[in-house]
């Protein structure tokens, strides 16, 4: 059974035009060609990009925000309520109003004390700003890196300088799925999920059927962008908000310009338009350009976000981003107890001596 579900795998039909086999793909006469069997590599490599990932973080990120004074904000713990907390886990993180009715009931509280207690919970899966800052800052070096290596790959044209740009791209992007977890969630959760599956999908299909120079492509575009991105949002977590609207602005423009342009315009235009001058169309051709335009379709969804965020960044006030699960406002009883409770702090440190 196994062997039918390798051949079946494996047809050529799936993979390759009709006039190719995988026997022409066999290395010869000093040419090599890529192998599926070389794309394992990229399981280790994810695993040490989240040790690296945590080395970052814990050496390097973290000394920065202290450096920069980066400190999460001032959170009131929701107290101890079984019942609450039983309803919060099993059924929903945000109760309706007849949800938090029942609740008044079985807890003898008051419909404004269970809906505080609700949004203090929910504020303490919240990342802090310290997390976000050290995500930003492992996300924006390891982008940078990547693109100054892709664009070199692209320049050298060598078979072995591109394999090691596929397998720190495709290492990274599963270390980002298997972090999905522990990152900070954003309301695009689900598209994220979508977005790295297809980049692994289309990488690994570009590789095994040498699609690897638009594959190489596709990378060094989507790098170039997120570098910017990534960047602003350190900048504007260190407060730095003049230099992270200039960053966020140009960012934006290099965004419309790679994603919305160059990327359906010029990429998939050449995945659709050239193979078929010299093969007749198949699976694998048909499948690859459906996953582009599966890429080309968060694009469009990103850049309603992103064109969100620009309007505000240049007529109101940009904080944050617009994909974050931000903090809720406290209302204006618990404003009044973390203000008491940030000058009974200081009295009690006063007191002290310190």
């Amino acid at each position: 059974m196994l062997q039918t579900v390798s051949d079946w795998l494996w047809w050529e039909r799936l993979w390759l035009p009709g006039n190719v086999s995988w026997a022409n793909l066999e290395d010869s006469e000093g040419r090599v060609y890529a192998k599926a069997s070389q794309l394992y590599a990229a399981v280790p490599c994810a695993l040490c990009l989240l040790l690296v990932r945590y080395l970052f973080e814990r050496f390097l990120a973290t000394p920065l925000a202290n450096a920069w004074g980066i400190k999460d904000k001032v959170r009131l713990k929701a107290e101890s309520n079984h019942i609450l907390e039983s309803f919060f886990c099993s059924q929903t993180r945000v109760p309706s109003q007849a949800d938090v009715r029942a609740l008044c009931k079985k807890t003898s509280l008051p419909e404004g004390r269970v809906h505080i207690w609700f949004r203090r919970r929910r504020n303490q899966q919240r990342p802090g700003l310290r997390k976000r800052f050290c995500e930003a800052s492992w996300r924006c070096v390891f982008y940078f890196f990547a693109f100054v290596y892709g664009v070199w790959a692209l320049y050298d044209s060598m078979l072995l300088s591109q394999y090691w740009y596929y397998l720190l791209e495709m290492g990274f992007y599963l270390s980002l799925l298997l972090s999905l977890t522990f990152d900070v969630k954003r309301k695009d959760f689900k598209e994220q999920v979508i977005h790295h599956i297809a980049t692994l999908t289309l990488l690994s299909f570009s590789w095994i059927s040498n699609y690897i120079r638009v594959g190489t492509l596709v990378m060094a575009l989507h790098d170039s962008a997120d570098i910017l991105l990534e960047g602003a949002k350190v900048l504007n977590y260190a407060k730095w908000h003049q230099t992270a609207n200039a960053m966020f602005v140009v960012f934006t423009l290099l965004f419309m310009m790679t994603r919305l342009v160059i990327f359906p315009f010029w990429l998939i235009h050449c995945t659709w338009v050239y193979p078929v001058e010299l093969f007749a169309p198949f699976f694998g051709y048909y499948f690859f350009n459906v996953m582009l335009c599966v890429l080309q379709i968060l694009h469009f969804y990103w850049a309603v976000l992103i064109s969100r965020m620009f309007y505000k960044c240049i007529f109101s006030k940009l904080e944050g981003d617009d994909r974050s699960d931000e903090d809720e406002d406290d209302s204006p009883e618990e404003r009044n107890q973390k203000m008491n409770h940030k000058n009974g702090s200081g009295v009690r440190g006063r007191a002290n001596g310190h």
